[in-house]
């Protein structure tokens, strides 16, 4: 993990922090909810990731020496930067289980801490967590198009500085099997996966030379990219020759690699040629500006590929390069808070609150979140948090709590998840999501609603605000 410190912040989280601190308010109780409004990409829901990454930051966070010298130099007052020396992250976080899937409007995480700790956190919180909730949506959509295949992240070299690091994190989750990322790979326990550059085959006099000393040295997982001349007149036929050598030691090619040119026939052509050769066990990968729409297409058209490495489409959250995610304040200094807009679909929920997964007798998603105040232990009916004549009855469902305590005083509460923890949890939460939440175009509008009481609060204290 990158080592962060606590001025891994936007400035003016420290300018209302240095107020509340010198004006008594630091001791003030505050509850802030992150949420997003739009799911990304269009689609019909998104993968919860980061938590594990934020909870690990938080047990540690605080300003070094460096911080401190460089706030001074900000002007910011002594007595102020004294407090900061000794500033702990001792909050409470209730949280959704990452690998979850989460959706609009409706509470993912809670921040429960004296207002000072709570706002300096929350530029890292929201940095964290809508990007690695981002990707790892985009990489679910890809494996829900590419089916059983393989998928290898390949997009470090094409992702905006470090954000690869946590992208190669985030897209196992989502459902990749590997990544080229070796630090990653390092650090988080994926399995990590490379081929060769062009530029090896091009430092040698003649390709047929590169292909048999990188199978010599390299003969257990040895792919060989077969695209730097002529993939059917030069770089096939010499992949082919290489292999028969290998099954002449005992040996196996593992696989072939395209990079360019019309992916579908190029595949279908080394299959039969390879099948010809007695080389069925050959696999074929393909990389090159792949994202889940082509990976979709090449499949749809019978194209033969075992793997597909995908790269800037990936690591960038393309086309959209950001989730909304916001952190807002519902609860402070005893007193529930909400934030008015024109905008109706701004006006915040106020209150401590809770989130139910709603599900069938036969323990399915049917499509629907309810947001209540957390001390309500049962909901009976939701209503749309826009349009008030329109409500759900849930009395024949089955409510599940979505978020639980998993930070107390600024410790964890229970031992960190393991990466492959994380990404089967996810994998199970998906197959209970009906089918037409899964398309890539129009799917089925998952339903998030609030309870009765919770709407009551809202409309009071916006009545209360408006006067």
């Amino acid at each position: 993990m990158i080592n962060y410190t606590a001025t891994y912040t936007d400035k003016y989280q420290l300018t209302m922090s240095q107020v509340y601190f010198l004006k008594g308010k630091k001791d003030t109780k505050a509850v802030f909810d992150y949420f997003f409004r739009k799911l990304p990409f269009n689609g019909g829901y998104a993968i919860f990731a980061g938590l594990e990454d934020l909870l690990t930051t938080l047990e540690v966070l605080s300003f070094d020496n460096q911080d401190l010298d460089y706030l001074k130099e900000q002007g910011f007052h002594p007595d102020f930067i004294r407090y900061l020396e000794k500033l702990r992250f001792t909050g409470n976080v209730y949280s959704s289980v990452e690998g979850d899937l989460v959706f609009p409007v409706r509470p993912v995480l809670q921040i429960e801490a004296n207002i000072i700790e709570a706002q300096i956190i929350e530029t890292l919180l929201l940095n964290i967590l809508n990007f690695q909730t981002l990707i790892a949506t985009k990489a679910s959509r890809m494996r829900q198009a590419a089916g059983g295949r393989s998928l290898i992240d390949f997009g470090l070299r094409r992702a905006q500085g470090p954000g690869g690091y946590y992208a190669s994190r985030a897209a196992f989750i989502g459902g990749f099997d590997g990544t080229s990322n070796v630090r990653a790979g390092r650090d988080y326990g994926i399995p990590v996966s490379g081929t060769m550059a062009h530029s090896f085959v091009e430092s040698y006099d003649d390709e047929l030379s590169a292909f048999n000393h990188f199978a010599e040295v390299q003969p257990k997982d040895c792919v060989l990219v077969v695209d730097t001349y002529d993939t059917l007149k030069s770089g096939l036929p010499n992949a082919i020759t290489v292999a028969k050598k290998m099954e002449e030691k005992g040996l196996r090619l593992n696989g072939i690699r395209l990079d360019s040119g019309d992916l579908a026939y190029l595949a279908k052509e080394s299959r039969r040629r390879m099948d010809a050769a007695g080389l069925d066990y050959v696999k074929i990968a393909v990389s090159n500006q792949l994202d889940e729409y082509i990976i979709k297409s090449l499949l749809e058209q019978q194209a033969p590929i075992d793997v597909f490495g995908v790269g800037t489409s990936l690591v960038t959250g393309h086309p959209d390069g950001a989730l909304d995610g916001v952190y807002k304040l519902s609860f402070a200094n005893g007193k529930p808070r909400i934030k008015l807009s024109e905008n109706v679909s701004k006006i915040t929920l106020p209150h401590r609150k809770q989130v139910f997964r709603i599900l069938d007798s036969k323990d399915k998603f049917i499509g629907a979140d309810a947001v209540t105040i957390s001390d309500e232990l049962e909901v009976d009916i939701m209503y749309h948090p826009m349009y008030p004549l329109k409500s759900l009855s849930l009395v024949k469902y089955i409510k599940e709590p979505l978020l639980y305590k998993v930070m107390g005083n600024g410790l964890r509460l229970s031992n960190p998840q393991s990466l492959s923890e994380i990404t089967q949890y996810s994998r199970n939460r998906l197959e209970k999501l009906p089918e037409e939440y899964k398309r890539f175009d129009n799917p089925h509008i998952y339903k998030v609603g609030i309870s009765n009481k919770l709407q009551k609060e809202r409309d009071r204290l916006i009545d209360e605000y408006k006067k």
